[in-house]
């Protein structure tokens, strides 16, 4: 009985003994898993520190072919429309009377651009601003009289087609001189880079700048 009672006492110290080292040895690996967590966030913070000095935003934007094709392809764009009308008056001396004649003429001039003759680098993009430049304004319709409307306020004597050609030619440089002036052209380029402002934008770019040819920068 006594041995057997010393056999059950060696037994259970061996016992306790190996789970006294499965303790120890779980501790250890819980530790070195620990380290190892430690070390690694150590190392992530230095290296995220470390590329603060390389972080950069890119403010730039990208304006596609396609988007730039789009605008090209408007073509002719109005943005200012001029209703006008001119009265002639032609007198031709007589041995008895005056020969008199007085026509009246109706026209509308459109003034804007064609994109179809904006120069090859008229968009750039400039870090975060789409620079434009717009094509001079000028006067769309060179035939913008309406014959159909033209009449006669008062006419004497006869008179030829020549006279009334020399007739059309005065109420169409009349006309010209009158609304071609540099107030009408500034507005036109006030409604195009309003337009051309929303346009773009609507297209996602926030800073525009936008001037035209030929000088004419607003």
């Amino acid at each position: 009985m006594e041995e057997f009672n010393n056999n059950y006492r060696r037994k259970r110290s061996k016992w306790a003994s190996m789970w006294l080292m499965i303790g120890r040895l779980k501790l250890s690996i819980i530790f070195i898993v620990i380290l190892v967590a430690i070390i690694a966030s150590a190392y992530l913070v230095r290296s995220c520190r470390g590329n603060e000095a390389t972080v950069y935003v890119d403010d730039k934007i990208d304006i596609t072919p396609t988007q730039v094709l789009a605008m090209k392809e408007i073509g002719e764009w109005e943005f200012l429309s001029i209703e006008n009308e001119e009265m002639i008056d032609t007198v031709r001396k007589g041995f008895f009377k005056d020969d008199e004649l007085i026509r009246i003429y109706y026209g509308t001039l459109r003034l804007g651009f064609d994109m179809s003759e904006a120069k090859a680098d008229w968009i750039k993009v400039d870090k975060d601003t789409l620079v434009i430049t717009l094509p001079k304004i000028k006067l769309l319709d060179e035939n913008f009289i309406d014959e159909a409307r033209t009449k006669s306020f008062f006419e004497s004597g006869s008179w030829s087609d020549k006279d009334r050609a020399d007739m059309y030619k005065r109420a169409y440089a009349k006309m010209k001189a009158r609304c071609l002036t540099k107030e009408n052209i500034e507005n036109a380029q006030d409604n195009a880079k309003r337009q051309f402002t929303q346009m773009l934008k609507a297209m996602g770019f926030e800073h525009v700048n936008i001037s035209f040819e030929g000088n004419q920068t607003r």
